[in-house]
C-alpha cells in the first residue's frame, strides 16, 4: 500500500501535464510579480516594502532560475551588510540604528503629510500637519 510520500505533490503533478506545467509558471510569475511591484511601491514608505520584494522573489524563484539568482544575490548582500554593521563599533551600530529611525520616522511624516494626517492621531504626536 502507498503512502502519502509516494504520491507526487501538487506542483510536480501540475508540473508534469504539459497542459498545466505553462499557465502554472504563468500564475507563479504573475503572483511574484505582483508582490514584487508591491514590495517596490512600499520601499519609500515604513513598513515592510523590502520584505514584500524578497517574498516575491522567492515565489519567482520557485519557477525561474534568473529570479532564484537575483534572490541568492540579495539573500549575500543582506548578510553581507549584517555581519560589517555587527562588526562596527557599539557607537557606529547606535548612531546607524537613530540614523535608520530618523529615516523612517521622516518618511511617515512626509508621506502622512502628503497623504493626510488622520484625525485618529493626536495633536501631541509631532507630525508635519
Amino acid at each position: 500500500m502507498g503512502t502519502d510520500q509516494d504520491k507526487p505533490s501538487l506542483r510536480e503533478r501540475l508540473r508534469s501535464n504539459p497542459a498545466t506545467r505553462h499557465t502554472y509558471r504563468v500564475v507563479v510569475g504573475i503572483v511574484g510579480g505582483i508582490v514584487v511591484l508591491a514590495g517596490i511601491v512600499a520601499i519609500p514608505f515604513p513598513g515592510p516594502g523590502w520584505l514584500l520584494v524578497i517574498a516575491g522573489l522567492a515565489i519567482l524563484a520557485s519557477e525561474f532560475e534568473w529570479a532564484n539568482r537575483l534572490l541568492q544575490y540579495t539573500k549575500r548582500m543582506v548578510r553581507a551588510w549584517s555581519d560589517w554593521v555587527l562588526r562596527q563599533p557599539v557607537w557606529l551600530r547606535l548612531l546607524i540604528g537613530v540614523a535608520t529611525a530618523a529615516l523612517v520616522y521622516g518618511l511617515l511624516v512626509v508621506s502622512l503629510h502628503l497623504t493626510g494626517v488622520p484625525g485618529w492621531i493626536p495633536d501631541w504626536v509631532p507630525v508635519w500637519r
